[in-house]
């Protein structure tokens, strides 16, 4: 039996070539992208104004379930972490932030939610729980999309700012990301903003210029966890591909075809990464890139031997980069209570899983 195509996987095009294969006006198919994605009904039955031929003939011809909600961790008004049961009876994970007083006001009401990307992770970063398992699959586009529709219907709140940087690698699952991107920031699908979007990834530097010459004004964060070589390949084997300074040399292309600043992204390891020489190198690259630097203070994950830094290790390192006039932020508070890495809950209920079958 062929797999059937899911209704929140297509773009307005295909959802027009689609119906007009069904021998359906193409004002019907804007009325279901507007059931889909304004009105957010959960059945095809619940699309009211199509006749009911049409539903029958939809339900028959598409796929239109969500992922189920099996967990969640935190409480309502801090980061919370949501586990979603996929169709294959895999887990995907995706991270809800509210805004934090001291960095956007305290009537800030901006909303982050970091969404997956894929089932697992292939690329092995040493200090991630996303991998530990291994690489299962891509998330489709429904999938991911999904992600944010749940997240919204749990928290009884629009998010408005979203970040690729949960389970997976994106850049690695790009024909459902760039479709993903589509239905996420046109008008006719969830609405955000491009310039609220960011793609996370461990610097995959073919896909990083690819990125580059996508006609979305998205924003770009770099896992980067190490400002040389020496010091990035032991925890990142995706460095021993894609070197720092090729790397970096992306991103200067990057610079010149996109507005929006870009992110490093720098998980703080004691022992590891935490060395201020490296902070002073950072600083330089940084620079020379007019980038912002995210320090996050390591999130403990079972299994690995990595250790956080003393929050005082952490903000001497924060200063040297601000001293040397970059834009650098540190998050001591979020998520850290609740085991907000990539990867840790959905590790926990695979492994429970394992157990039990």
């Amino acid at each position: 039996m062929a797999t059937k195509h899911h209704l929140r996987s297509l773009t307005r095009d295909e959802f027009l070539a689609e119906f007009k294969e069904l021998g359906q006006p193409a004002y019907r198919a804007d009325q279901v992208l507007d059931w889909v994605w304004k009105k957010r009904v959960d059945s095809i039955d619940g699309m009211t104004n199509l006749p009911a031929k049409l539903r029958e003939a939809l339900k028959e011809k598409f796929d239109f379930t969500l992922p189920i909600h099996t967990r969640t961790q935190g409480s309502v008004d801090t980061t919370r972490k949501f586990l979603f049961k996929l169709h294959d009876g895999r887990f995907v994970e995706c991270v809800l932030i509210p805004a934090s007083p001291a960095l956007y006001g305290e009537k800030s009401d901006r909303l982050t939610l970091c969404v997956s990307s894929q089932v697992g992770c292939a690329f092995g970063c040493k200090f991630c729980a996303s991998g530990l398992l291994g690489f299962t699959r891509n998330l489709s586009a429904a999938e991911i999309t999904s992600q944010i529709l749940l997240a919204e219907e749990i928290a009884g709140a629009r998010v408005n700012n979203l970040v690729f940087m949960g389970m997976g690698e994106p850049l690695a699952n790009w024909p459902n990301l760039s479709k993903a991107i589509e239905l996420i920031t046109s008008d006719w699908g969830i609405g955000i903003g491009a310039r609220h979007l960011t793609i996370s990834t461990s610097g995959l530097v073919p896909q990083i210029r690819k990125l580059a010459d996508h006609p979305r004004q998205i924003r770009l964060a770099i896992s980067l966890h190490g400002a040389t070589d020496e010091v990035r390949s032991q925890i990142m084997p995706v460095n021993e591909r894609w070197q720092v300074d090729e790397l970096f040399e992306a991103l200067r292309y990057w610079n010149s075809r996109k507005k929006q600043h870009l992110t490093l992204e720098y998980i703080l390891i004691e022992g590891i990464n935490d060395d201020l020489e490296q902070a002073r190198i950072l600083a330089k690259r940084a620079k020379g890139i007019r980038a912002k630097v995210n320090l996050i203070p390591y999130n403990k994950v079972e299994g690995l031997p990595w250790k956080r830094p003393s929050d005082s290790r952490c903000r001497q390192f924060r200063d040297i980069l601000q001293s040397a006039g970059v834009s650098a932020t540190l998050r001591l508070e979020k998520g850290h209570d609740i085991e907000a890495a990539c990867g840790q809950l959905r590790l926990q209920e695979e492994n429970k899983v394992g157990e039990l079958s």
